[in-house]
Formats: C-alpha cells, structure tokens, sequence
C-alpha cells in the first residue's frame, strides 16, 4: 500500500513532483509484492495517474460514498466501475 501523500483519506490526488519521484523509487524497488497508491483516488482520472506509477489503485472513501447514494446499489456500483475504467 503506498499511501499518495500525508492526508486524510477522502482528498483528491494532486502528484506534485516530489510525491511522483518518490512514487519512482517505489518502481524501482525490487518489491516481493504488487504495490498499490491510495488516498485521493475517486474517478477515472487519479486511477489512471496512480496505475501509472502502481501496479493499480486503492479506491476507499469514493466507494463509500457511492454506497450511501440512494437507489439500486449494485446499478450504482456498476456504473462507478464503468466510469472508474473509461
């Protein structure tokens, strides 16, 4: 779990330089397992930039959030995950 920066989870992902060079190192690291950036991921676009120095995202408090909408759970999830991947 690489955490995308010192906030509180809900934020957007904002990669400002430093945190992209330290998202780098964590490439470069001859890790024994995947690793994944959370915080800040929420729609298609911040799971793109964290895919992009990650082997995938870690989407928590906009999942939530999509759970407390009303209506039909599973429609909404689906079209979360439909817009999440667009």
């Amino acid at each position: 779990y690489v955490v995308s920066s010192s906030s509180i989870t809900g934020n957007e992902l904002n990669v400002a330089q430093a945190q992209r060079e330290y998202f780098r190192r964590i490439q470069k690291m001859p890790l024994k397992n995947p690793s994944l950036i959370g915080f800040g991921i929420h729609d298609s676009n911040t799971f793109k930039t964290a895919c992009r120095y990650a082997s995938g995202a870690i989407i928590g408090s906009a999942f939530i959030r999509v759970l407390e909408q009303p209506g039909e759970k599973t429609k909404n999830i689906h079209t979360f995950i439909k817009n999440i991947r667009s």
